[in-house]
């Protein structure tokens, strides 16, 4: 089945996350997506290696094979003067390049947008930095951290005195699809005009933009609200508990769920007829009184049990799993997001979560497993119009 961006090629400059990530989005739809890096690799590339090679050297980590399925894999040395005229035939069998980095690398490598601009008139460049290309930190380099902790997420997540950044990159991914969503927002442009554009995206952004009702209650009403880790504050009971051999996490927003959770822990009555909790705020104002019925009784039944009791009563909750658990749990699996792939060098499957989204007329498809390094190298130069010659010569000054 076609995709909706069949015929659309982009280059992929990205690295870690934020920039492949948005690639990945686009290759999902059928774009024919080109990772260009390090004739050794980039870094992102060995993040929680899966294997070892022959030489004993680490192999290709799981981050990796996250953002690399239904690419091909170019390595090229830009450093090098014959590099240029590479990168020109690549941008010119273009139609969206995408890179994170900030400017003064794009500038040094070409890669920014007047630089491509000059190569072809009609570009889409999409770059991705930590702070966008204005203001007194847009020089300054950084990773999916620095945008939870300066959005106030991190303060928040933890505790009084100990903030907590979450392991989840929720930065990173997040500006990688929103950077996606305003390319193909560019590329529908093109085609109704035939103009390219500069798409930007940032991590602190995306960091303000998931923390906005918080930051405006704040500007408002100025209440310097501290962290109260896992319990929410705008609802309860709405946290994580410990049951007699787990965790369950519930959240319990609206009159009604409330009614419910109440005739489900005992003494309806009292609960919903106290003025204390009247309304979903006035309940996280008081959720530490909440809380504490609620850890009283999730403490006297199992996981599975609270989980059957709060499914009975409407009440919505989920386990704590463990990753091990996540993997083997009987909905992940029926939800088919993880797709099975084979990895030169891996001994087992590897479950690469595939689009995160479904269509039913043209729906996102994982067609081919990530690249090796350099997998596609040949193949490519033979399409700019590289003799083989030419291309053994480029090998053996190490350009590609």
């Amino acid at each position: 089945m076609a995709g909706v961006l069949d015929g659309v090629r982009v280059l992929d400059f990205g690295r870690y996350i934020a920039g492949p990530y948005c690639t990945t989005m686009l290759g999902y739809l059928g774009a024919d997506v080109i990772r260009v890096e390090k004739l050794k690799g980039g870094e992102d590339r060995y993040v929680y290696p899966l294997h070892h090679k022959e030489d004993g050297s680490e192999g290709e980590g799981s981050l990796f094979l996250q953002v690399g399925a239904n690419k091909k894999s170019v390595t090229l040395n830009p450093a090098k003067p014959e590099a240029k005229d590479i990168i020109r035939r690549l941008v010119q069998s273009a139609d969206v390049v995408v890179a994170n980095m900030p400017i003064q690398a794009l500038k040094t490598l070409g890669l920014d947008y007047d630089s491509l601009k000059a190569i072809k008139p009609d570009i889409i460049m999409t770059s991705i930095s930590t702070f966008g290309p204005s203001g007194p930190y847009a020089h300054r380099g950084g990773f999916d951290g620095i945008g939870q902790v300066m959005s106030g997420a991190a303060y928040f997540s933890g505790t009084v005195g100990n903030p907590v950044k979450s392991n989840a990159p929720w930065v990173d991914f997040g500006t990688a699809i929103i950077s996606a969503y305003a390319t193909l927002a560019a590329i529908m442009h093109h085609r109704a005009t035939g103009e390219g554009q500069e798409v930007e995206g940032a991590l602190l952004r995306t960091g303000l933009t998931y923390m906005n009702g918080l930051l405006m209650e704040q500007a408002v009403l100025e209440l310097d609200r501290v962290p109260s880790a896992n319990r929410v504050q705008t609802s309860a009971p709405s946290d994580i508990y410990k049951t007699k051999d787990g965790h369950v996490l519930t959240h319990t927003v609206g009159d009604a769920l409330f009614g419910r959770w109440a005739e489900m822990v005992g003494d309806k009555d009292k609960w919903v007829n106290d003025p204390r909790f009247r309304s979903d705020q006035s309940r996280g104002d008081n959720g530490t009184v909440i809380g504490e019925r609620m850890a009283e009784w999730c403490a006297e039944h199992t996981t599975a049990e609270v989980i059957d009791l709060c499914e009975k009563f409407g009440v919505p909750a989920g386990p704590v799993l463990t990753p091990r658990q996540a993997l083997e749990d009987p909905q992940v699996q029926a939800m088919g997001d993880l797709y099975p792939m084979d990895i030169p060098g891996v001994d087992k499957k590897v479950p690469i979560a595939g689009p995160p989204f479904r269509l039913s007329k043209t729906p996102g498809t994982m067609r081919v497993r990530p690249p090796m390094l350099g997998e596609h190298t040949d193949e490519v130069m033979r399409e700019l119009g590289y003799g083989d010659a030419e291309i053994a010569d480029f090998r053996a000054k190490r350009i590609i």
